[in-house]
């Protein structure tokens, strides 16, 4: 399987499809997942297409309060985020090619020490 040397739309389903994929399948991230979104994988799936569609390509299709959403989930660990981290990093890595794994690793990266300032106060990962 070739690499991807462009951000597309399509590429980027197939990324958050790929990750979710192993979220679900993760013994540390699934439960945490599972009990947030038990009944609503079908939304947060298109959700989240929008999310990155936004960011990587500036689509403006996601309008939300990511940070807020995120702050009100209880029981979220330094070990979530490096869980959560490894995965993105393994799932971006198999799909793109450097330059572009790297801006989107770059980016996730930033939004990781965003949310553990809310959480922890500082970055943890």
């Amino acid at each position: 399987m070739s690499l991807e040397n462009v951000i597309t739309e399509e590429n980027i389903r197939r990324m958050v499809d790929g990750f979710y994929d192993s979220v679900r399948q993760d013994e540390v991230l699934g439960p945490v997942f599972e009990q947030a979104l038990s009944h609503g994988w079908d939304a947060h799936l298109p959700r989240m297409y929008d999310f990155w569609s936004t960011v990587l390509l500036g689509t403006r299709k996601f309008q939300s309060n990511v940070f807020g959403r995120h702050m009100a989930l209880s029981g979220i660990e330094k070990e979530h985020f490096v869980r959560w981290l490894a995965l993105f990093h393994d799932t971006v890595r198999r799909m793109y090619a450097r330059e572009q794994a790297d801006e989107i690793v770059l980016i996730a990266e930033r939004i990781a020490g965003s949310l553990q300032l809310g959480y922890f106060g500082k970055e943890v990962v």
